[in-house]
């Protein structure tokens, strides 16, 4: 081993915990040791074909047997491939395979592994648990294209290469108990285990008798367990089903020949965030059979797909919705849940009744996001009607979404599992103990994501990520997919994603892989953080891919602050501060006008993609680059190409923008005023260049409470309410506390305060404003100009002169064959702002034909004076302007 460690102190006692696993066998010839190996030491692997190695008296006992290890050194390839146990102060050294026992490892693994360390006299010294995954990878590579899952008729395949006996348990239904057991054979070569079926075994439930050696139970076990790659599953999940998708009665009629909506270039999408019961939960306009589920979006004559496709002819190209794969959380049959008995809406806005009543049943009630992963590749059951139609109604709600004008973006969560271990709800680890999660130093399952992480970066689980995306798309003409903390993927497993996508064809798959769209969280943090493991697919690596990552730089420069803020008041550019008192200060002690400046440059670079080699004039006055513009200690531009850019200022994390907004702005400021920072907070993600990516419901001051976590809140804070009439969600009681306590002293005057609470007019404006501001973007392609070449070449920013107010001009020769050059005012202040644009004096510019017909009187107050090269806009607006020939 490199590097220099101080002698080990003589051992009063055997280090002996069989209950972590510290040594690391990452290829089939080499073992990852915790320490340097000493040469006068002695090191086996001992192991048990029964499971019965423990640690008594100072040594181990049970039926053991030795696979012989030598002190040695990890090449540079292992270093290279394993960077977390080379690095300097990881102090990891390499013990060899004896190359005599070579002959005995595939079958050690089948077993309990125990990594000993023997003193010179054969005092045992060392004896841990041993992670098994590299070996796995390194013996079973050509596992990697065996078939997997139901194989076609009443075939089924499980890769199982640790396991001592796999049988297939075939059930006569969903919850009888009477079943067959078949003995299922053993590839030597892949671990994989399989049983060719009759024809007639399709339809039948299934599970897997896996025996195999279970680290978390420290014992051999039998574990009944369903298929990972399950296509389908019974109510609660309990079985797999053996299915054909391609069968014509899990087809709605029409869906071979479903047409698409034509396919955006990525960065020319505009992402509605949806969530499945939240779009008809609270819907009237539903029939109350469908109301939460796929079936609402064939209800064309419902609010919500009416609404939809009002968007859709906007120009709105994509729903993107929430988390829709099995997940562990719900109860599939609704008979099975237990809804709030409280009469929420008779109680005061500001109570924290709401919110208790919420708590007593939300484990047992209809509602939650859903990134608690149960089965990756089958729909979510509490969202169809019958969870025994699941697959035909997902597919129905598709083909009413693309019907509609929209694509289907697919919120997916392949960076967790809801469980891990020996856990009922846990499906991989059950089949192959210790290999699809990712495990600590001590063996233990890395948490980091919030739940029990899994690890992409090995082959099978890699491989799980890719099979299971390409059967969204070629099964259920899914559009896009979003992956969540994509940073906790290696880069590469994205990219074998993208890879395997652009291989399908519409004449060979039935789908165009090519012109589906990816994007995901690109955050860098946790054990992976920083390339600790393999370089991740964080914002900065994913630049020049084309794949997308959200851009939390305009979000916070927008809003203010960031989500993270003990005090939620913070302002942005958004939120009017311009308009601050010059005594108003942020966590870090800077005033409100080096903090606007600072927030307008980190807005200007969001319109411009938030490109890291883009060159503008920044607050100090002198030419910037993306680059060196800061966010908290990180470059602020990343992307090399607009598509590698998710710009937004709200999502499903974190409040509203309604609800952020009314923790920002002075509690006096009138609701109008709401509607227009609402609408010049939207404008700046509309406007610019990359991905528009817009949570359901801002369009219209969508509001939950001001719960900043939702995702177990119920029906009641996440209502999504498509009549006016009832509101917009505010006012519905004190947040949850288990996320908002700490906040209830903000916000209980404000949901106190009735004139905080929109009218119809209210949120008719702000849907108007976020038609026009949709239709803007798609009236002209220099909105999206697709390179960084072009936005290099065509956008600048010209000096307003006023804080809180930025002129962005796009030349649109060549681009836009109705403009010359677009000008956007974004006036964040109290006052009508008036720049002088040198370049535009004696030109021909005017309102933006939308503009100039829009039916708010204020927003037609935009002008401009040729005479002069004055643009005027008013308060609080996003003023748009055209320069023809």
């Amino acid at each position: 081993m490199d590097g220099y460690l101080l002698p080990r102190p003589a051992a009063t006692g055997a280090d002996a915990d069989l209950s972590r696993a510290t040594a690391q066998w990452i290829a089939r010839d080499t073992v990852a040791w915790k320490g340097e190996a000493a040469e006068e030491n002695h090191y086996a692997l001992a192991c048990s074909p029964t499971g019965g190695i423990a640690y008594e008296k100072g040594d181990l006992t049970g039926d053991v047997r030795l696979i012989r290890l030598a002190p040695g050194r990890l090449s540079d390839a292992q270093k290279a491939a394993w960077p977390h146990l080379a690095s300097p102060g990881a102090a990891y050294g390499a013990l060899k395979v004896d190359p005599r026992d070579a002959g005995l490892v595939r079958d050690a693994l089948r077993g309990q592994v125990v990594a000993i360390e023997r003193g010179p006299s054969g005092a045992l010294l060392t004896a841990t648990g041993v992670q098994i995954p590299g070996v796995l990878d390194d013996l079973y590579a050509g596992a990697a294209k065996a078939p997997l899952g139901p194989t076609g008729h009443g075939g089924l395949a499980v890769w199982a290469p640790t396991a001592q006996k796999v049988e297939l348990a075939l059930y006569d239904g969903p919850s009888t108990d009477r079943r067959t057991v078949h003995r299922m054979r053993r590839d030597d070569a892949t671990g994989v285990w399989s049983i060719d079926g009759p024809a007639s075994w399709r339809g039948r439930y299934y599970t897997y008798l896996v025996t195999v050696y279970a680290p978390a139970a420290g014992k051999i076990v039998t574990n009944e367990v369903t298929d990972p790659y399950s296509l389908s599953v019974s109510a609660g999940s309990r079985r797999s089903q053996i299915v054909d998708l391609g069968d014509r009665s899990l087809r709605p009629e029409g869906w071979t020949g479903l047409e698409k909506p034509p396919a955006v270039r990525q960065d020319r999408a505009s992402i509605y965030e949806l969530h499945v019961r939240d779009f008809s939960a609270s819907d009237a306009t539903v029939p109350a059979a469908r109301r939460g589920t796929y079936k609402a979006f064939t209800e064309t004559g419902g609010a919500g797909m009416t609404e939809l496709r009002s968007l859709a002819k906007d120009g709105l190209t994509h729903v993107h919705l929430l988390p829709v794969f099995d997940f562990a959380t719900v109860p599939d049959r609704k008979a099975d849940r237990t809804e709030p008995r409280c009469d929420l809406a008779a109680l005061p806005p500001d109570s924290d009744r709401q919110q208790a009543c919420v708590a007593e049943t939300a484990a047992k009630d209809s509602y939650n996001w859903g990134y608690d992963p149960l089965h990756y590749t089958v729909p979510e059951g509490s969202y169809a009607t019958d969870p025994d139609r699941r697959i035909k109604e997902f597919r129905e709600m598709v083909a009413g979404l693309n019907g509609a004008g929209l694509r289907v973006v697919m919120d997916v969560v392949y960076n967790h599992t809801h469980a891990a271990g020996q856990d009922p709800a846990s499906v991989l680890d059950r089949v192959v103990p210790g290999y699809y999660h990712r495990l600590m130093d001590d063996g233990t399952v890395a948490t980091s994501t919030c739940c029990a992480n899994t690890a992409p970066e090995h082959a099978m689980m890699g491989r799980l990520v890719v099979d299971s995306i390409v059967t969204w798309a070629k099964e259920y003409k899914v559009d896009g997919f979003r992956f969540d903390l994509m940073g906790h993927h290696p880069k590469a497993n994205i990219l074998a994603v993208r890879e395997a996508l652009d291989a399908l064809t519409p004449e060979r798959d039935g789908v165009d892989g090519r012109s589906i769209i990816l994007y995901g969280e690109g955050w860098d943090f946790g054990e992976v953080a920083g390339g600790a493991r393999f370089e991740q697919a964080t914002q900065a690596n994913m630049a020049g891919t084309g794949i997308g990552t959200f851009s939390d730089r305009l979000r916070d420069a927008v809003r203010g602050g960031t989500p993270f803020d003990a005090d939620p008041g913070v302002r942005g550019f958004g939120s009017g501060l311009a308009d601050s008192a010059p005594d108003d200060s942020a966590p870090d002690d800077s005033g409100p006008a080096d903090r606007l400046a600072h927030y307008e440059d980190l807005v200007k670079l969001g319109l411009a993609g938030n490109l890291r080699d883009f060159t503008f004039t920044g607050s100090s006055g002198t030419p910037v680059r993306g680059s060196e513009v800061d966010h908290n200690g990180s470059p602020a531009g990343y992307a090399a190409e607009p598509a590698d850019t998710v710009t937004y200022v709200d999502a499903h994390d974190n409040e509203t923008l309604f609800d952020a907004l009314a923790y920002k702005l002075p509690r006096d400021t009138p609701i109008a005023d709401r509607v227009r920072m609402q609408s010049l907070s939207l404008a700046t993600v509309l406007l610019g260049q990359g991905t528009a990516f817009v949570h359901a419901g801002s369009e219209r001051l969508r509001s939950k409470s001001l719960d900043r976590n939702s995702y177990d809140s119920g029906d009641w804070f996440n209502r999504l309410l498509w009549d006016c009439h009832e509101g917009n969600g505010f006012g519905g009681g004190l947040p949850p506390a288990k996320d908002n306590e700490a906040r209830w002293p903000y916000a209980r005057p404000l949901l106190a305060d009735p004139a905080l609470k929109p009218d119809c007019a209210a949120i008719g404006a702000a849907r108007a404003r976020f038609g026009e501001l949709l239709r803007i973007r798609y009236s002209s392609p220099a909105f999206s100009l697709g390179s960084a070449a072009e936005i290099g070449r065509r956008i600048s920013f010209p000096p307003s002169g006023t804080p809180g107010v930025i002129v962005m001009r796009i030349d649109a020769a060549g681009v836009d064959p109705a403009n010359k050059a677009i000008y956007v005012v974004f006036n964040a202040t109290g006052k009508t702002a008036a720049p002088v644009v040198p370049a535009l004096k004696g030109a021909r510019v005017a309102p933006h034909p939308v503009q100039a017909a829009s039916d708010d009187p204020v927003v037609r107050q935009a002008s401009a004076d040729p005479a002069t090269g004055t643009l005027t806009v008013p308060a609080r607006t996003a003023g748009v302007f055209t320069e023809t020939s």
